[in-house]
Formats: C-alpha cells, sequence, structure tokens
C-alpha cells in the first residue's frame, strides 16, 4: 500500500515534539526525515533551521515540466559523459538506493557541455520509485509521474574539491535525470542496480559495484531540457543544474518488484517500505526551462527542421 502524504491533523505540534525530543537527545539530523507524515517534504524546512530553504526557496525541486512552456535555446550544446567504467558502493540509506563511486578512482567520469560551463566530475546517482507504476518520479511531465527516476549527480570538479563543498556553491551541482518507464527488456546498466537487490533489503546494507558504465546508462537521445533548481532532500540547496533527457529508459515490473520489496529499516525495525520515496513538484517560480528540441512548426521551415511531434518524446497524451 502507498504511503499517506497528508500531513497529520495534529502535524505542527507532533513536530515540536520532534524538535523537543532532537535537542534532548541529539543524533544525525539524517535520521529525522522521510518521504511522508510529519517528517515528510511538508515539514523538512521546520525541522531542521538549516533546511529552511526546503520550504522558502525560490528554487526549488523536482518540477512539473509542460511541454507547452519549454524554451528552445540555439546556444544548448550537447551533454557528454566519459565512457570508461568505475565501481562503487551500491546502498540502501534508508531514504534511497544510491550509487557512490569509489573515492580512490584514478579516472573520474567527467559531465561536461549541455548547458554547463565548467566540467563536472560523477559521485553519485540516487533511484526512486514508487509502490505503484503510476507514482515514482520526482520530475513529472504535464502532469504524468514516471514509475521511477535515476538522477547522476556530480560536483563542479574546476572550483571546488569534492561534492560536499560544492553542495553549498554556486554553480556546484549538476544532476542529469532519466525517466523509467515500464517495458520488456531493462537498461542493462540498471540491471546491475537490480540483480542483487537482497544484499541491501535493509536500511544501512551495501555492496560492491564492479565496472558500472554511468554513460551506459542513457537513452539515445541528444535532447534535453534544463533548468535551475535544487537537491530533492534535505537541506534543499539551490546550486543544481538539471538536465532532464528527452526519452525514457526502460525497466522491468520484476525489477520493480524487487525494489518494492526494500525496507527503510534495519533487520530489526524494518519499518515501511522504502518505496514512494520521491518529493512531489515545486513551484517554478517564473524559471526559464530551456531546451535544445527545436519546436520550428512555422511554414516554410526547412524540412529537416526537428519538431515537437517527431523531437519529444514526453508529448501530453503520449502515456495516457
Amino acid at each position: 500500500m502507498a504511503r499517506s502524504r497528508r500531513p497529520a491533523f495534529l502535524g505542527v505540534w507532533a513536530l515540536l515534539v520532534l524538535v523537543l525530543v532532537q535537542e534532548s537527545h541529539p543524533v544525525s539530523w539524517e535520521e529525522w526525515w522521510t518521504y511522508d507524515g510529519i517528517s515528510g517534504p511538508a515539514f523538512w524546512g521546520l525541522i531542521n533551521p538549516e533546511w529552511s530553504l526546503c520550504n522558502k526557496g525560490r528554487r526549488q525541486s523536482p518540477v512539473n515540466l509542460e511541454p507547452s512552456r519549454l524554451l528552445f535555446d540555439p546556444n544548448l550544446q550537447q551533454l557528454h559523459i566519459d565512457k570508461h567504467k568505475v565501481s562503487g558502493v551500491l546502498a540502501n540509506t534508508g531514504h534511497s538506493v544510491v550509487f557512490t563511486v569509489d573515492n580512490d578512482t584514478r579516472q573520474p567520469v567527467n559531465i561536461s557541455g549541455g548547458p554547463l560551463s565548467y566540467r563536472y566530475q560523477f559521485h553519485e546517482i540516487h533511484l526512486h520509485y514508487g509502490l505503484i507504476d503510476t507514482v515514482g518520479s520526482e520530475h513529472t511531465v504535464d502532469g504524468y509521474s514516471f514509475p521511477a527516476e535515476i538522477q547522476i549527480f556530480g560536483f563542479n570538479s574546476h572550483l571546488y574539491n569534492n561534492f560536499s563543498d560544492a553542495l553549498h556553491r554556486a554553480q556546484g551541482i549538476v544532476a542529469v535525470s532519466l525517466l523509467l518507464q515500464v517495458g520488456d527488456n531493462s537498461n542493462p546498466e540498471v540491471r546491475l542496480f537490480t540483480e542483487h537487490l537482497d544484499k541491501i533489503t535493509y536500511g544501512g546494507q551495501s555492496m560492491e559495484i564492479k565496472r558500472f558504465g554511468v554513460r551506459e546508462l542513457l537513452p539515445d537521445t541528444m535532447h534535453y531540457m534544463t533548468y535551475d533548481g535544487s537537491t530533492t532532500m534535505p537541506a534543499c540547496h539551490e546550486t543544481t543544474t538539471w538536465i532532464i533527457l528527452n526519452k525514457p529508459i526502460y525497466i522491468t515490473k520484476q525489477q520493480l518488484k524487487g525494489l518494492r520489496e526494500l525496507k527503510q529499516g534495519d533487520k530489526r525495525h524494518p519499518k515501511a517500505p522504502l518505496g514512494n520515496n520521491f518529493r512531489p513538484p515545486q513551484p517554478l517560480h517564473h524559471r526559464p526551462v530551456r531546451t535544445n528540441i527545436n519546436f520550428a512548426q512555422e511554414k516554410g521551415a526547412p524540412r529537416n527542421c526537428p519538431t515537437m511531434n517527431r523531437d519529444i518524446y514526453y508529448r501530453a497524451n503520449s502515456w495516457k
């Protein structure tokens, strides 16, 4: 059963109790936020003063992408992600399924081009998914949710030393978003994440993955949408350039079933399922969402000029 997202009736009082408990028994703030109830997204900015952007920020993520409001930018370049493979650790963090690259990687995977003015170094991948197929992605397209979303994060290695430092700094982070659709054949790199899920059933468990190809996750498209936003979990830092690729990749029903068996808590206290770990779309507040998809449909446009109907995969009626 999907978890309720409605704040409890006594949410404010319960939140006050939670903060008082935190002050009397200090633990990591990481343990206090969730994706539902009185510690869910609506309350993140109230739980911890350092997370105030989650409630007060004007450039928050995710957002709903409206094809009719996309702004074509002819200056946007092709996105580039290095081909070589890396090793790392896949973990159930209690909030998400996260793959983090080994710190001693000699040859980092770089992300460049697209809307980026700097080179970014790949750091980690987050997987968000629903307990049913009609929800799961953080970004939505014309109000439509996908069953899952993979987010590839990198930090600005031209200006900053590491991911933690870049989180707080201007143009510090890039996030490449891949929306997942249910299909008969999965993306091969997604299979690397899902074939040993029994090893990370409970929060805090992890496993090593060798020779993972970040670039091989990407769908076969050069087109994307981009906007300035934030990280989608506390502290919601507004330092992220988002790039949402204009084509889904695929995950099977069996793989989703395996993900839905993961738990938030440890083996002794498994708590609720890990799924439904997505933040709802946030207001755009007049931010432009740019794209390299040329929507030109005027009379007399060149025959080889791409059109929305031919080149945009996330159309309003595509998934209904």
